[in-house]
């Protein structure tokens, strides 16, 4: 299994280094790869989310006898453990294949830093929806902005710290 993960971040690495190109002299290809993956994980997360709460949960309140989660809120719940999951091996095998700390390790970090993306989810759609009155999937789009400065930071300096170089490299001869 670990084989075949392997093999397709390479090959999602390559399709992704392909397009790099145009970027090499002002954006450092570990920053590059992350904005790839990272933006295709959250356009799943947004397109996910919307669909959850527009038709599956059809923008009611689930309640389960013993709590009532508003939609906004059940929509982002179903919605974690898919991203999550492809999250962490886009990080793992595509954006950061260069660190050397155990999978095990990175995959209890990863759910650390994901756990401070939680938080910071909820408390901005919260805001965002119920005091400021903004449609939800709006708010969820303002939410991943500001969440995604911190899972950078948070990734590239904890869980997966692969103590690259962020300046873009120049041929100097």
């Amino acid at each position: 299994m670990q084989n075949i993960l392997e093999k397709t971040g390479n090959t999602i690495r390559n399709f992704i280094d392909w397009f790099y190109f145009p970027f090499l002299h002002f954006l450092p290809r570990e920053i590059f790869r992350y904005a790839a993956t990272g933006g295709s994980n959250t356009t799943l997360d947004i397109t996910l989310y919307f669909i959850f709460y527009r038709f599956i949960l059809k923008m009611q309140i689930v309640d389960l006898g013993f709590v009532a989660i508003s939609p906004h809120i059940a929509a982002f719940l179903m919605v974690f453990p898919i991203t999550f999951t492809t999250g962490f091996f886009l990080a793992k095998y595509v954006t950061f294949s260069s660190s050397v700390i155990k999978g095990r390790i990175q995959l209890f970090r990863y759910l650390l830093t994901v756990s401070g993306s939680i938080f910071l989810n909820y408390v901005f759609l919260k805001f965002f929806v119920e005091y400021c009155g903004l449609y939800a999937t709006l708010s969820k789009v303002i939410t991943t902005m500001l969440v995604i400065v911190y899972s950078y930071m948070a990734q590239r300096y904890f869980t997966f710290k692969t103590g690259k170089k962020l300046l873009p490299t120049r041929n100097r001869s």
